[in-house]
Order: C-alpha cells, then sequence, then structure tokens
C-alpha cells in the first residue's frame, strides 16, 4: 500500500480537516495493511496531532472499520475498474469519504470537497477527477444502490465471510442482531464503587455536574452514560469513586464472589478493571495476586491500583507468563481464581472494530490450546472446595461452552457451579451474553463459567 505522506503544504496548514483526513487515512492504512491495532495506533498519535481534532479522527476511523464490507461493496459498484494496489491510499480516502456521506454529519457538498482536496496532499493530481465523480454519483445513486445491495448476504451481514458463519452456526437466531450492534458505537458505561457510595448517590452526583447516566437495567453497579467524556470529568475518579468498564464485564467479581481472609489469584489482570472490582466486592482479601504476561499493560494495573490507595488486601503485581508456576507462584493454593482468558474478542468488536480485520479464522484453534493450556495449569493451584471463574469477551461456542464441556470431561475434580444472569443465556456450561444494546441493556459479549474443587 501507498505511505501516506505527512501534509506540509501551506494550503494543509489553514485547514485542519484536511490535516485530519490525512491523518485518518495513515491511521487505517496501519490498521488494514500493516495489521495493527486501532488502539495503539491512536494511542500513539496523542502527542503528534499538532492541533488536529483527534476525536474526530478516532470517529472517522471507527466508522470506517465499522462500515468497511458495506463500503467496499458500495465503491465496487461505484469504480469503474479496480484501482491499481499503488493507490490504495485513494482507495481508503474514497471509504472515508462515503463512510462521512453515509454518516451525514456535514453538508454533503463540504463532505465532497474537502475530500477531493486531500488528493493533493497524496500528491495525485488525477485522482481528484475520481474521487469528485464516485463521491458524487453516490449521492445521485445511494437509494437504488442500497435496495440492489439488499440482496446480497455479504451486505446484510457486512462483516468477514469466515465470521459471519461462525456467528450463524453457534447463534441462528440472534446472529444479525449481534452483526447490526458491533456496527453501533458503544456507550461509556461506569461502575460505581459501592463500597464508599450508593450507586444512586453516584448519579446524583454525576447529575450535579451536568453528566446524564441511565442505570443498566441487569446490573446494579453500572451507569452507562448519555456522552462519553474524559475520565478525569467524572467526579471522584481519582478517589476510586468510579472506575469505567463494561457491563457485561461488571459480573465477574460478583459471580467469584470473593470472602474475606480468602487468597485470589487474577490471572490475566491487565488492565486492572476486574482486579479493582474484586476489591470493590471485598477490601478484606487476605491477599490478592495479579498477573500479567505483558509487563506494559499490568502498568495499567499498577495506575488503577494507584487510586484506590491503601486497602487491607495484600497486593501482588507480577509480570510473568501464567504457565510457567514455577516463575511466579510461592506455593500456596488459592480460594479464588479469575481466569480471563486471551480469546478472539468477537464480543467486544462494537469497542474495537479493528478486531475483524485483524483476526482470521486460524487464530481460533491457537486460541483454544492457549485457553486449554491455561485452565490445566491452574486449576492445580486451587484449593478443595475453592473456585475458579472462566471468562471471555469472546461469543464463540469453540472458546466457550465447549472449552468448559472438555475439561469437565477431562477433570473429574471439576464440577459446575449453578448461578443466573437475567440478561444471559443459559448454557449446558455456563452462560453467554450476547452483545446487545437498547432496551435489552447495552453490554459486550461476554462468557462466564464457575467451577469447584471437589475433593
Amino acid at each position: 500500500m501507498s505511505q501516506i505522506p505527512p501534509d506540509k503544504s501551506a494550503k494543509a496548514t489553514k485547514t485542519g480537516k484536511t490535516q485530519a483526513r490525512l491523518l485518518a487515512l495513515q491511521v487505517l492504512q496501519q490498521v488494514l495493511a500493516d495489521g495493527a491495532s486501532l488502539t495503539d495506533v491512536l494511542q500513539r498519535l496523542q502527542s503528534k496531532t499538532d492541533g488536529v481534532n483527534l476525536a474526530m479522527v478516532q470517529a472517522w476511523c471507527f466508522g470506517v472499520l465499522r462500515d468497511y464490507w458495506r463500503l467496499d461493496l458500495v465503491l465496487e459498484k461505484l469504480l469503474t475498474k479496480p484501482l491499481r494496489e499503488r493507490d490504495d491510499d485513494v482507495y481508503l480516502l474514497l471509504l472515508l469519504g462515503l463512510h462521512q456521506l453515509r454518516a451525514a454529519r456535514a453538508a454533503e457538498h463540504v463532505i465532497v470537497n474537502e475530500t477531493v482536496a486531500v488528493t493533493e496532499s497524496l500528491k495525485k493530481p488525477w485522482a481528484k477527477g475520481l474521487v469528485n465523480a464516485v463521491l458524487r454519483n453516490y449521492l445521485r445513486q445511494h437509494e437504488s444502490l442500497h435496495a440492489e445491495l439488499l440482496s446480497n448476504p455479504l451486505y446484510q451481514s457486512a462483516w468477514p465471510a469466515w465470521l459471519v458463519e461462525r456467528v450463524q452456526q453457534d447463534w441462528p437466531t440472534q446472529a444479525q442482531t449481534v452483526f447490526d450492534v458491533w456496527r453501533i458505537q458503544a456507550p461509556m458505561t461506569l461502575r460505581v464503587n459501592t463500597r464508599l457510595l450508593s450507586v444512586a448517590d453516584y448519579q446524583m452526583q454525576l447529575a450535579q455536574a451536568n453528566i446524564s447516566a441511565q442505570q443498566h437495567p441487569h446490573v446494579a453497579s453500572a451507569l452507562v452514560l448519555a456522552q462519553p467524556i474524559d475520565v478525569e470529568q467524572l467526579p471522584g475518579f481519582q478517589q476510586g469513586f468510579v472506575s469505567v468498564q463494561d457491563a457485561a464485564a461488571q459480573h465477574a467479581a460478583v459471580l467469584l464472589n470473593p470472602q474475606a481472609g480468602d487468597r485470589v489469584l487474577d490471572a490475566c489482570a491487565a488492565p486492572g478493571g476486574k482486579t479493582l472490582h474484586l476489591l470493590d466486592q471485598q477490601a478484606e482479601l487476605a491477599e490478592l495476586w495479579a498477573l500479567d504476561i505483558d509487563a506494559q499493560r499490568l502498568q495499567r494495573v499498577q495506575t488503577n491500583l494507584a487510586r484506590y490507595g491503601e486497602h487491607a488486601a495484600k497486593i501482588h503485581l507480577r509480570a510473568a507468563d501464567v504457565n510457567q508456576i514455577s516463575s511466579w507462584w510461592d506455593g500456596q493454593l488459592f480460594d479464588r481464581i479469575l481466569l480471563d482468558v486471551p480469546c478472539s474478542g468477537t464480543g467486544v468488536i462494537r469497542r474495537h472494530p479493528d478486531i475483524a480485520h485483524l483476526r482470521r479464522a486460524s487464530d481460533i484453534q491457537d486460541l483454544q490450546l492457549r485457553q486449554q493450556t491455561l485452565l490445566r495449569a491452574l486449576w492445580p493451584l486451587l484449593k478443595v472446595g475453592g473456585s475458579l471463574l472462566y471468562v471471555t469477551c469472546s461469543i464463540l461456542k469453540a472458546e466457550n461452552e465447549n472449552q468448559i464441556a472438555d475439561f469437565l470431561q477431562q477433570e473429574s475434580s471439576a464440577s459446575l457451579i449453578p448461578f443466573e444472569l437475567s440478561n444471559g443465556l443459559a448454557r449446558p456450561q455456563g452462560w453467554q451474553l450476547l452483545p446487545s444494546q437498547g432496551d435489552a441493556g447495552e453490554m459486550d459479549g461476554f462468557y462466564y463459567a464457575l467451577l469447584c474443587k471437589k475433593n
């Protein structure tokens, strides 16, 4: 793919929109061509934007990645012949222009003119007429194009074929709803530290700060903001009153149900949301071990813990490979283990649309092996009578209920602990939460299975 140059022209300095579009193209190029994480790329941009509206760049990138497969089909209809590989930068520019026209947050002629202007910065003046013609043709034909493409199954599902097939196979009646929810921007959801104050009290504090929030219909500790804001604007954030955490993830600490005096392991802890929630649930733990193989990500756990100040629990942070038991374990068994395993992330695509672009069908088998290895490695570290909560942010049965079914068949000392989730799907093993929004409650896709160790 052609490298998209920074725009240093005098004209570019007069319009932040041109610079913003170029920056968005660079981000999309790194994700789609180089396989980089969208989150990582955007984080690296924080100090390099030179006054460009990063929120606008981010919104454009998320929009293109969420709607990529539909935009691609539309563009295929609009182009008289495919662009050359070396002109993929122009192709990305067309996708971005189409996305903005479909989102319709500015005057159509302004979007067209501003998109056309970027061709100068790409040093491809020949593309000016092409971009102008394609976008204006879309405006004339968008209704008929949409009607024509509706009969195309790829347009209806609008996600990678292998992923569509897996989801339809696992959840035939819910699949289209999942596909639709993936295309909707996820809300900012908060978890109130109910050890310090009630949800109603914190909601009142938000209202006093002119921040609108609604209590989640299925998760008692969750508040859903009407609009995302910077965390520093949240009342009491630095005092540990509240954390940002999706409602589905807030089930973990409640289901594990740590008791005073327990020794608890959070095996794959970063970025630390569930670690903090364990402390919310039970401040009188004997010990809390938080492990992660990525030392840099573990630093985020440390940063989050710093907001909570002193705790009765003795907290151990370890940057370690959980499978290398001898490198970190002190030989004492745990009462509770939280095992939030590496997974496909298919339950959080609405938050991380790059997952749908970066993940491959062949990845699932490798992930299954890692999950099995972690589960088998940690099971011997659990006390008899203790419990282990297996968690994924996946909606694929191969990573979830099938994994637990296989483990129960092979491990005679393991049994399921029954529980219920008001907004989940009861499975033969555990509970599945599918991505949802609106009246069903704003929530990512998660899977939970609670295991007890018998004699």
